[in-house]
């Protein structure tokens, strides 16, 4: 996540100046009716095609890489074949959050099948990586995101799920084998926005008699920013009561405290009245004064435990996958546009959304329907991260109001173990299909900071094996 009321680095986005003017007073929900038509556009046959490059590096496993055109769109994906049975194994789709990640920095970063050797410029197999039981599609979104690009790109969380389930649509056209697997959305970050939509789409439109089934399974969210209103209140507490040591002085803390009741009661207005301009101020306030005091001193905000490497975008390996991506001869190898000056995060998908006031909004309500249709959430937290912290995942999993939440609630905090040395990867609680997770040691990044628990918790989630 970047810049914004939970998403505060800088990434040299400079200030971003919003126009009142310029700004309307339409109700974000309209937008549903505006982008209702998306799949239907998109999933006309004649209108798309694609066109599909088959790499040969990374991994040793059948592969596709390229685009998506529909119209004036042309959507990035990268394809892996499971290493184990492809044939039956699930297909997970991951998407990076941001808004405007670019989801190829999460393959090389951390699950994906192969990650950058230490001179950042060949790739060496990844053995966590999580198509060693499962299928996995890697999608550049919203458009501007990595390779992706085009006209009429999402500028909001709705508008870029609509445009996900329509290459999902399109995707399975193409490969119907691959159509019937079980299918697992999970996302990072800013995916506790995505997630959660994407998943309602799905499984709304699975309702419908003449949809096109996809066979979704589950949700997973990783360090997401799904509910800001809860969310907000574990920054003062991450800051100066976390289980690490503290990284602020009491005194910025009371600072945060004093300002969270202005803070939340400007979300709760949003989140009612759906205003743009409403969500911008709620988005603003909290920003200035509820992120400030740690902007302010210059600490890592995806892991509390270590400074940045770098004054760029914080990891030494991100600017390495950046540059790796803009190679010539990797953007041939994968068939993508070679005049795209490729970026771990886009900065007009970033504007796009902050000027929807789509940070404020409340995307976790939608996970409430999808529990009681029996659709599996997993929500994972590593306990290190400050951004998206542990702490607010869990207050917001433990306010969900969904058929079982009593239940969910009164469960036990248990240890999370690896199955071979017994190591303890972090705690669990679950009931039913719903799965809280605090992984240990881990920052903002779970599969890059403990890939080996990582890979045991998709390998359980996907197999139905209990923690």
């Amino acid at each position: 996540m970047r810049i914004s009321y939970f998403s505060i680095l800088t990434l040299n986005l400079g200030g971003i100046q919003f126009n009142k003017d310029n700004l309307n007073n339409f109700k974000l929900s309209s937008l549903n009716s505006e982008w209702n038509s998306e799949t239907d556009k998109m999933s006309n046959v004649s209108q798309y095609n694609l066109s599909i490059n088959e790499p040969k590096f990374c991994d040793k496993v059948k592969q596709y890489s390229g685009y998506l055109n529909t119209q004036d769109k042309h959507f990035f994906f990268w394809f892996f074949e499971s290493r184990s049975k492809p044939s039956t194994d699930p297909l997970i789709l991951w998407l990076n959050g941001g808004p405007g990640q670019s989801s190829l920095s999460g393959l090389l970063m951390g699950n994906g099948p192969c990650k950058l050797n230490r001179s950042g410029n060949s790739t060496v197999i990844n053995p966590y990586s999580w198509n060693n039981n499962a299928n996995i599609i890697y999608l550049d979104q919203p458009l501007d995101a990595g390779y992706s690009y085009g006209k009429g790109g999402g500028d909001n969380t709705i508008s870029s799920m609509e445009q996900v389930y329509a290459f999902l649509q399109l995707f399975f056209q193409k490969f119907p084998k691959y159509k019937n697997l079980d299918f697992h959305a999970f996302g990072e970050s800013y995916g506790g926005h995505y997630i959660p939509y994407l998943g309602k789409l799905i499984n709304d439109n699975n309702k419908k008699p003449y949809a096109s089934k996809i066979n979704l399974k589950s949700i997973g969210i990783g360090n997401g920013l799904i509910n800001p209103l809860i969310q907000s209140e574990s920054y003062p507490v991450m800051a100066c009561n976390n289980t690490y040591h503290p990284v602020l002085p009491q005194s910025s803390c009371d600072y945060m405290s004093d300002h969270l009741p202005n803070c939340t009661s400007l979300i709760a207005e949003c989140n009612k009245h759906k205003n743009v301009e409403t969500c911008i101020n709620a988005n603003n306030y909290c920003q200035q004064y509820i992120s400030s005091p740690y902007v302010m001193a210059g600490l890592n905000v995806w892991d509390i435990r270590n400074e940045c490497e770098t004054n760029t975008i914080c990891y030494t390996i991100l600017d390495n996958i950046q540059n790796y991506f803009n190679r010539k001869d990797i953007k041939q190898a994968l068939g993508a546009n070679i005049n795209i000056n490729y970026t771990i995060f886009s900065d007009p998908v970033y504007e796009r959304f902050t000027n929807q006031g789509d940070f404020a909004l409340d995307f976790g309500q939608y996970t409430v329907d999808l529990l009681n249709d029996g659709i599996k959430t997993l929500i994972y937290n590593g306990d290190a991260d400050f951004i998206c912290n542990w702490y607010g995942g869990k207050a917001w999993a433990l306010g969900l109001d969904w058929i079982h939440k009593t239940k969910f609630n009164n469960a036990k905090d248990l240890t999370w173990k690896s199955p071979t040395s017994n190591k303890e990867f972090g705690q669990y609680r679950t009931y039913g299909d719903f799965t809280f997770l605090r992984v240990y040691e881990a920052g903002h990044f779970v599969p890059y900071f403990q890939p080996e628990a990582a890979l045991d918790m998709i390998n359980r989630w996907i197999n139905k094996t209990p923690f």
